[in-house]
Formats: structure tokens, C-alpha cells, sequence
């Protein structure tokens, strides 16, 4: 297989790269004009190299490792393809811009392992951290044993395959893609009910809590009716009361009705704090109950999801929007027309290190960005000082943003800014968990702490790079 990729790889550079499945990466390769696509599979079932014609469906947010080979290896050269003392281990040799670098893909079973090493042989990441530590001078695994393994038989693989450029690729291709889609479907379907039933209990939580709150406003129903009794009887009362007896002019039979009192409070404080508390029942009515209602909705569909999933009914995605999961097509890389553009709120775009940014369209949009749509490691960026777009960028715990990505999304947090118009500016950033909404105020209304400054201006090329990766 490295004698028949290596003529096409070697001199050519890495333009994007993905990770679709928890042990799985693909490498988008430009090299003599044309774009292939390289699987690397440290997978204990299925591992292998080969050349790719199908595009597996990518999760919405790049897994850690991915992150770091976007921000280290993304635009590196690739100088040599080898395979390491005859085992099944290959070394892909990188020029990246600090200097020379490798990826090695150890296939080597249920201890397969893809790792970054330096020049000096200092392990930089790796897939599966507790086996190659980061840091440590790399080892490669010590030789198979004498127990020989099942050996798949090559010549049976690729009969149909004689005169393609890559028989072996395509072979291999076929013998797993029905294993790989398997597992992918089982490893989706698993994430999807973990998620499901975490989402189910938190939904859970926030329905039992709102309708709290409105039992609890719902006592106040009436107070508006006891506000109106003490304002005609405010002469009969003094400070220091406990109780007042009033005739209840709302009931037909006119009853004589004892008004619970504040005995700190004067008769005109007593008052209004029975009508203060009618208002809020009224707001709870108004704005709770919609809220319980869509909560209720969501909570329902979530519990029909997990059963679909648990009878084993329910099907992931086909792949997310702008993936396609079938054969890639010779304008896989061109940009989408306006009406394949995703639907739905938020703008969406991807940064040049392949990472998710978002920005609301407007304050309702900030809110929901800020508030329901963005994790606490998250990356929030807005232009200084002035109204504008929220923008956040996907980021797992412990991730620093790319400085790239970075750069991305200040520059559309000044596009979409008052600052537009002058064309530069300050822009701040934070955590999402340093963002607090201010209370009382209008949606998108925040406080923020921790933030740090990036001075940007509008670049053209960077801007029309992202419109193209806009989703």
C-alpha cells in the first residue's frame, strides 16, 4: 500500500484534514494538480492506510487531536511515506513551518496508535495519550511476535482493480466500507443516546423548575383584588398592623374578608407590595408558561428519540451539512450555490484550522448564541465598545483557539460590528463562562471578565476565504 501511495502523496501538501470517527483521520492531499484523500485508521477492527473515494460524515465539532493536527499540521509538505522496519507502522515525514516534523500510524492492532513526533523524535500529541505521552522521546512498538496473525490474501482483493491507478486503495476500500459504515453507525448511535439521555435530565430539571415557578407565582393570582381592598381602606390602617378586615366588594355577597398584613411596612407599602406580587404572576403567565410549554414539547420528542434509538429503529444523519458521505465528486471543493446554504439560526462559518464560528444576526440571536448555543470552553469574541454580532467559536476544555482561528473570527466580529465602517478595530474575547447576562436589560446584554484584546483590521482575503467556508 506505501509503494503505491507514495507517488502520489510525496511532494504534495496537506490542505485539510478530518477526523470522522474516534480513531479515524483523513487527510485532504494537493499534489500535481490533483486532490486525493488519504485514511489513516487506528482503529482495533479496521486499521489501515489507503487512498479514500468516500467522504465520511465529520462531527459538527473537530475531537481534540483533530484540533491540534489542524493547528500543526494543516499546509505541511509531505516530504516521505515509509514503512518503519518492515512492521505495520508508517511514518508520513512533514515539513511544517517550525521545521520537520511525522506523523506515524502504528497499525498494529488493538494497540494501533497515530502520533505526532518532532524532528528530535519528541512525541508532540498523540490519538491514544496514555500510550505515547506527550513530551517523551518516541518508541516504536516492539516487533510482532511469532504468533502469525490472519494475513489477508492480496491477490484476491483487487481481480476487478487491474490498470486503475490505485487497485489496492480501492480494494481495500471495498472490503471495509460496509464494516467501517457499521461501526460508524454504532458508535453515532451510542454518542446520540448518551447525549439524549443527558439532554433528557437536564430538560427534565428545567420543566419541573419552571412550573415551580409558576405554582409559586400562581399564589399571587388574587393579590391584585387585595391590593384594590387595602387602596379603599388605607384610612383604617396604621404601621405596626398585622391584619386588616375589609368587605370584599368583588364577591356578590359582599363577605368580610381579613387581608394578611407586614407589620414593618406602612399601609401604603402594604399595598403595593400585594400589587407588585400580582405582577408577578401576570409575567409568569406571559412569559413561563410559553417557555414550560416548549420545554414540555422538547422534553417529549427527546424521550421518542430515545426509544426509537434503544429498539434500534433510529438512523445518524447521512452526513452533516456541507459533508456529503458518498462518493466524492470532482467539485467536492467548490463553493456551495446560495440555496444549499444551511438553514437555521446563526451565521456559520469554518475557520481556516477547520473549527466551527458562529455569529448571531441579531440581539435575540446574541442571547441564544451566548446563553444556549455556547459551552463554557468556548471561545466569545465582540468588537470593542460598540453594538455588534456575538461570536463564538467551538472549542473542547483545554483547547486554545489556532491564532488563525482566532484571527477568523475577530475579523467577523468587526464585519459585523458598528466598527464596519471605519474598517479596524479593537475586538475582545474570553471563555463563554466568563459572559454573564445582565439582569433586567435587553437580550444580548452581557457583562464580561477575563477578556483579552486583539486589534484587527478588515481583510479582504481572509473575508472572502470565510464567505467560501460559509455554511
Amino acid at each position: 500500500m506505501v509503494e503505491e501511495i507514495r507517488p502520489a502523496i510525496v511532494g504534495g501538501w496537506i490542505q485539510k484534514i478530518y477526523q470522522p470517527g474516534p480513531r479515524t483521520i483523513t487527510l485532504e492531499v494537493r499534489a500535481a494538480g490533483h486532490t486525493l484523500f488519504l485514511l489513516l485508521s487506528a482503529d482495533p477492527d479496521t486499521a489501515r492506510l489507503h487512498r479514500l473515494t468516500r467522504r465520511y460524515a465529520n462531527p459538527p465539532s473537530p475531537p481534540p487531536f483533530c484540533q491540534f493536527l489542524r493547528a500543526h499540521l494543516q499546509s505541511a509538505r509531505i516530504e516521505t511515506l515509509e514503512q518503519t522496519s518492515g512492521d505495520r507502522i508508517v511514518r508520513l515525514g512533514l515539513t511544517v513551518r517550525k521545521g520537520s516534523c511525522a506523523l506515524i500510524a502504528e497499525l498494529t492492532g488493538r494497540r494501533s496508535n497515530l502520533i505526532v513526533v518532532s524532528g528530535e523524535e519528541t512525541v508532540l500529541a498523540a490519538l491514544d495519550a496514555e500510550r505515547a505521552p506527550a513530551g517523551q522521546t518516541y518508541r516504536a512498538p516492539p516487533p510482532r511476535s511469532a504468533v502469525q496473525e490472519e494475513a489477508m490474501d492480496v491477490t484476491s482483493l483487487n481481480p476487478l482493480d487491474h490498470g486503475q491507478r490505485f487497485p489496492m486503495s480501492s480494494a481495500l476500500e471495498r472490503r471495509y466500507h460496509e464494516q467501517e459504515e457499521a461501526l460508524v453507525s454504532t458508535r453515532a448511535q451510542q454518542a446520540r443516546l448518551s447525549e439524549i439521555r443527558s439532554r433528557i435530565k437536564k430538560t427534565a430539571r428545567r420543566a419541573e423548575a419552571l412550573r415551580g415557578d409558576i405554582e409559586k407565582a400562581r399564589r399571587y393570582r388574587d393579590y391584585d383584588r387585595y391590593g384594590e381592598l387595602l387602596k379603599t381602606n388605607l384610612h383604617a390602617m396604621r404601621k405596626g398592623d398585622d391584619r386588616v378586615t375589609v368587605i370584599d366588594y368583588f364577591d356578590p355577597e359582599t363577605p368580610e374578608l381579613i387581608v394578611p398584613l407586614d407589620p414593618a411596612r406602612t399601609p401604603q407599602a402594604n399595598m403595593e407590595d400585594y400589587f407588585k406580587k400580582h405582577r408577578k404572576y401576570v409575567a409568569a403567565e406571559r412569559e413561563i408558561g410559553p417557555r414550560l410549554d416548549d420545554t414540555e414539547r422538547e422534553l417529549q420528542a427527546l424521550q421518542t428519540e430515545r426509544k426509537t434509538i434503544e429498539q434500534g429503529s433510529w438512523k445518524p444523519p447521512a452526513a452533516p451539512p456541507g459533508r456529503p458521505a458518498g462518493p466524492l465528486s470532482r467539485h467536492a471543493g467548490t463553493r456551495k450555490k446560495a440555496g444549499d446554504r444551511r438553514a437555521g439560526p446563526f451565521r456559520r462559518f469554518i475557520s481556516s484550522d477547520g473549527l466551527p464560528i458562529y455569529v448571531g444576526r441579531n440581539a435575540s440571536e446574541n442571547e441564544l448564541l451566548t446563553f444556549g448555543e455556547g459551552r463554557p470552553d468556548d471561545l466569545w469574541l465582540h468588537a470593542h465598545g460598540t453594538p455588534g454580532s456575538h461570536v463564538l467559536v467551538r472549542l473542547d476544555k483545554g483547547v486554545e483557539a489556532p491564532y488563525e482561528t482566532l484571527r477568523d473570527a475577530a475579523t467577523l466580529a468587526l464585519l459585523y460590528s458598528d466598527l464596519k465602517k471605519s474598517g479596524k478595530g479593537e475586538v475582545i474575547y474570553t471563555r463563554r463562562k466568563y459572559v454573564r447576562k445582565l439582569k433586567g436589560k435587553a437580550p444580548g446584554t452581557v457583562t464580561v471578565t477575563n477578556e483579552k484584546t486583539l486589534f484587527v483590521a478588515l481583510d479582504r482575503p481572509r473575508l472572502d476565504r470565510l464567505k467560501e467556508r460559509s455554511t
